[in-house]
């Protein structure tokens, strides 16, 4: 299942995730010491465009990829960006054209065998592939107590559809023609009402799931979420971490 193929999902990804990317592409531009934008970065499982938006800060020229086009839809228009329809494992990319490939926040929904070598194939032999991780830890700054609100309450009601969170190990890499240049993380804090909250909760595949599956409505799934979460805010806002991990490759020659 394409948890993100849904207009109204693609609609509620784009006005409630968290726009983190910006942070994410000066990681990029520091770890490569980048002292210009590369030519041409392809941006793979590019969703609604924000981390295809944010690669214009170091590359001339973006592609977006996405097999959704209700995802598409939503990505906002910019004079050096190009959006098209495409399957990560089957990418419609010259040889060797590419200086840089992304993949956020959907490495875990690919074909890791199809979709790597599509991405060696692509690549330039100096290029880099980065793949990024991103994910909501779970806390409340405010309140150590909140982590049982998903431990005990939310998740077991909501849980994630299964995926592939298997680190890719040097190892790994070396297999499927890459060179594993290193590895680093970020984190940084979103302060969120409960209401903005539930809302960015509303975007993962696990309310997506539900929804499309024709388990429960959006709005019960909203007012519930949002009932057994407000006793955990001790002010009218609340500090949540996110987070992930970064991953740097190249292809072997």
């Amino acid at each position: 299942m394409n948890h993100f193929a849904h207009p109204s999902a693609a609609e509620r990804y784009t006005l409630d995730r968290p726009y983190f990317h910006p942070l994410v592409m000066e990681r990029i531009r520091a770890f490569l010491k980048l002292d210009g934008p590369v030519p041409l970065a392809l941006d793979i499982g590019c969703g609604t465009g924000m981390s295809t938006v944010a690669l214009t800060e170091i590359a001339t020229a973006v592609i977006g990829a996405d097999i959704s086009p209700a995802m598409l839809s939503q990505a906002p228009a910019h004079p050096r960006i190009q959006y098209l329809e495409a399957a990560a494992e089957s990418l419609p990319f010259e040889n060797h054209c590419a200086d840089l490939i992304t993949v956020f926040i959907a490495f875990h929904w690919l074909d890791r065998t199809r979709f790597l070598a599509e991405a060696r194939r692509v690549l330039r032999p100096t290029g880099t592939l980065v793949v990024c991780h991103h994910a909501f830890r779970g806390q409340m700054k405010e309140n150590p107590e909140f982590r049982r609100w998903c431990d005990d309450i939310y998740y077991p009601r909501y849980p994630n559809p299964p995926r592939n969170k298997e680190p890719l190990e040097d190892a790994d890499a070396r297999r499927h023609g890459f060179t594993l240049l290193g590895k680093e993380r970020y984190t940084y804090d979103k302060v969120y009402t409960p209401e903005e909250f539930i809302r960015q909760q509303n975007t993962h595949s696990n309310v997506i799931a539900k929804v499309e599956e024709g388990t429960e409505k959006l709005e019960d799934i909203y007012q519930w979420s949002l009932e057994t979460v407000r006793p955990f805010f001790v002010g009218p806002t609340g500090t949540f971490p996110f987070g992930g991990e970064i991953w740097y490759l190249r292809p072997q020659p």
